[in-house]
């Protein structure tokens, strides 16, 4: 179970995105570092905004727009990053701290914070150097130095430092940090007089830094991020002669690549969504469409999860407009709260396939695949989920009470769908432009953000300009957080690449028998796995350099394996007693996670069953390629 360092704060996390259900602010002195977020992340949109209308308005290609967006992206990355320690948005894995003794939890909580601090202090000096070295690199548009661009590392770090140093001081006491730095120092003198042994070690250096000592470090509560940027930092430093600014340059590389620029985007669409309402109706069209027939409510529920997901590329928020307006009706109808939790959650992991998904953006970026083929295939492959969880929800709602359930009036169908209509064009724009190739995802995710915008204010009450603020200070801190587990994870990856370890896994996996099948098994074991303990896109980020070659040397089709690896990977994610996703569901249902962990089996299961025909069946994710 996911949730963040503050105790006095309830929030919980996934995928980078936040449910708030206690109010969560940042200290008085980041103020000013919150406006120049907000204002960075304004400016990248109006910039992408102007590219797209003289391109295909005026068909005046701006070529300076993409490096001045490039330059903020990377500033906006390391100052949201520095936001969400702040308010302690960072993903990390709590499950295991309760299972600690309250007497000790202090010295965990210190050690954790000690060890982010290690980090961040050992990289503020390569940091600087590899900013220095960018100063002989001159931008081809902008004719500036990319020093401009590159010095956002050390000043992002040395920021974050100084907030993790205010948070471990103000809120830890001094003996349990003393214990910790302790512990800190001796390990850290031990590895050094041990590397000349662990260099000997070849490639069981891997298992020890960036397994085992990962797994630790998630165990202890450190933020994944902190958790690949340390065990990384650890293989690189006592184990090879690598200096530590090459991680710097593959971290840079990582999380600032300019695909990623959508994902801030579509955070932002995704707060949109919710404060315009733009999601609620949706839900209200289904609901007197199709709300009178029998196990009539889980399909609204299950269709507004795909449309909404659609809008807003956020499971959290989608889950979040879907539930309140959906449960108290099929409670009334007899469904048991555990069981709307179980298809809400497996519902919400079938919708991560429709475009705008961050994750399929993401992978594209990662492992260099179509994002228009991503975007195209998703709608299909998540309507033969949405087909095998329909089925299953029939057979469970036999014996629903449909007492009182009236057909809604015609007359009263046509104004919800009149008032649903703007909001139903969004996902179809989205998924047409990209599949079309009109536009990148980058230049549609602004897009849909301006005509959000433009209908939420015209057709839903709009926003109000502090709304709209904080809605772009709480965008910057999601994508900090995301955008800075995508950098270390790709400094873990190239070292794992480097290695050799890719060669090594690519020849023992193309001996196996069974050829392709037998790796697509293989591939869906690992990703549940890794979907339960690392969450989605640190999985994606780590194994796609090294997954993707594999698949294209056994003649896999990319689109057709990046549908089963997200479709197995959110599968992960919503499975007890790990999954985070699943304990999301819960806190938005507000059911026990004891009480609905038995009755979301079979939804996996059928979950499952769809992801095996999509793994055998190619034709299902290519179809409309």
């Amino acid at each position: 179970m996911t949730m963040t360092a503050n105790a006095n704060d309830d929030v919980f996390v996934l995928d980078g995105e936040l449910l708030h259900t206690g109010q969560v602010t940042g200290s008085w002195f980041m103020r000013p570092i919150e406006a120049v977020a907000a204002v960075l992340l304004a400016v990248m949109i109006g910039l992408l905004l102007l590219g797209v209308t003289s391109r295909y308005a005026l068909h005046l290609p701006i070529v300076w727009i993409d490096e001045t967006a490039s330059l903020c992206f990377l500033w906006f990355a390391m100052l949201g990053a520095a936001i969400a320690i702040d308010r302690s948005e960072h993903l990390r894995l709590t499950l295991f701290l309760n299972m600690f003794p309250q007497r000790v939890l202090g010295y965990i909580n210190s050690l954790a914070l000690v060890l982010v601090a290690t980090f961040l202090a050992a990289i503020i000096k390569p940091a600087m150097e590899y900013a220095i070295e960018e100063w002989v690199v001159t931008s081809a548009a902008l004719n500036i130095p990319m020093s401009f661009r590159a010095a956002a590392l050390p000043v992002g770090a040395c920021l974050m430092l100084l907030l993790v140093l205010n948070n471990l001081f103000r809120r830890e006491n001094l003996r349990d940090i003393i214990a910790a730095l302790v512990t800190v120092g001796v390990a850290s003198g031990l590895l050094y007089l041990a590397s000349p042994m662990l260099e000997s070690l070849g490639n069981f250096n891997l298992a020890i830094f960036l397994g085992l000592f990962v797994a630790v470090f998630l165990v202890l509560g450190v933020p994944i991020a902190f958790c690949f940027g340390l065990g990384t930092l650890a293989y690189l430093t006592f184990t090879t002669w690598v200096p530590t600014i090459v991680m710097i340059g593959r971290m840079d590389e990582g999380m600032s690549g300019i695909i990623l620029l959508s994902v801030p985007v579509f955070v932002l669409l995704g707060c949109v969504l919710d404060a315009t309402g733009m999601g609620k109706a949706i839900v209200e069209l289904l609901s007197s469409m199709f709300g009178h027939i029998r196990a009539g409510m889980s399909y609204v529920l299950l269709g507004s999860l795909f449309l909404v997901s659609g809008i807003s590329g956020s499971k959290v928020s989608d889950m979040a407009t879907v539930a309140p307006a959906l449960f108290p009706e099929m409670k009334r109808r007899g469904h048991k709260p555990k069981e709307m939790i179980a298809l809400l959650a497996t519902g919400a992991a079938m919708a991560d396939t429709v475009p705008p998904s961050i994750v399929l953006i993401v992978l594209g970026s990662a492992a260099g695949v179509s994002i228009a083929g991503l975007f195209t295939s998703g709608f299909m492959i998540a309507m033969v989920l949405l087909l095998v969880l329909a089925v299953l929800a029939r057979w469970k709602a036999r014996d629903e009470n449909m007492e009182g359930a009236k057909r809604t009036p015609w007359p009263q169908v046509g104004k919800a769908a009149l008032i649903a209509a703007p909001a139903l064009v969004l996902p179809f724009l989205i998924r047409s432009l990209v599949g079309g190739g009109v536009a990148t995802a980058t230049e549609v995710s602004t897009i849909a953000v301006l005509y959000a915008m433009i209908v939420g204010a015209v057709l839903y009450g709009g926003i109000s300009l502090r709304k709209l603020y904080s809605m772009l200070v709480e965008t910057a801190a999601l994508s900090g957080a995301i955008l800075l587990i995508l950098g270390c994870a790709s400094a873990m990856a190239w070292a794992l690449t480097q290695s050799g370890f890719a060669f090594q896994l690519t020849a023992m996996i193309t001996d196996l028998p069974g050829g392709w099948m037998t790796y697509m098994v293989v591939s869906i074991l690992i990703f549940m796995i890794l979907g339960c303990v690392l969450e989605g896109l640190p999985a994606i980020v780590l194994l796609a350099p090294i997954m993707f070659p594999i698949a294209r040397t056994l003649g896999i089709n990319d689109i057709h394996y990046s549908m089963v690896v997200v479709v197995a990977m959110n599968i992960g994610l919503m499975a007890p007693p790990i999954g985070i996703g699943f304990y999301i569901a819960c806190k938005i249902g507000n059911v026990s996670p004891d009480e609905a962990m038995g009755a979301i089996w079979p939804y996996l299961a059928a979950m499952i069953i769809g992801l095996l025909l999509i793994a055998a069946i190619p034709g299902f994710s290519t179809i409309l390629l």
